[in-house]
C-alpha cells in the first residue's frame, strides 16, 4: 500500500491515515478483501510510529470498512454497500467544503453552480 508521507499539522497523524486509507478503499485502489499491509510495514513506509498505525487501523475497524483475522491479518471489507456508503459520505463532505471555501472568496451558492456548470461545459 502506498500511503503519501507528507502529514499536515492541522489534524492528528492517525486521523489522515484513516482518510487515505478510506480514500484507497472508496476509489477502488484497495479492493473488497484485499490484505492490507502490516502494521510495521505501513508505518516504515510512511515513516510514523507503529502505534499510530495502529490506532488508524483500529478506527477504520470501528466503522467496518477493515476487520481482523487473528492468525492472517487485515482486510478490506467485503461489504460492498458500505463502500459505497462511505464513498457517498466522503464525496458529500467534498462538496461541502468547497461550498463554504467558495463562500469564503465571496461568491454564493447560484454563482458557484453556475461557474462548475461552465467549467464542466468546457471540459465537455
Amino acid at each position: 500500500m502506498n500511503i503519501d508521507r507528507q502529514f499536515s499539522n492541522d489534524k492528528p497523524i492517525y486521523v489522515q491515515l484513516v482518510q487515505r486509507i478510506k480514500r484507497l478503499i472508496v476509489s477502488g485502489a484497495l479492493q473488497p478483501g484485499d490484505k492490507l499491509d502490516s502494521v510495521r510495514d505501513i508505518a516504515l513506509d510512511a515513516k510514523v510510529n507503529p502505534n499510530t498505525v495502529q490506532r488508524a487501523f483500529s478506527e477504520l475497524e470501528r466503522t467496518g470498512l477493515v476487520y481482523t483475522q487473528r492468525t492472517s491479518g487485515r482486510f478490506i471489507t467485503d461489504d460492498v454497500q458500505l463502500i459505497s456508503d462511505m464513498r457517498q459520505e466522503l464525496a458529500t463532505e467534498e462538496i461541502e467544503m468547497f461550498f463554504e471555501n467558495m463562500k469564503q472568496l465571496g461568491f454564493d451558492d447560484a454563482a458557484t453552480i453556475k461557474m462548475v456548470k461552465e467549467k464542466n461545459h468546457e471540459h465537455s
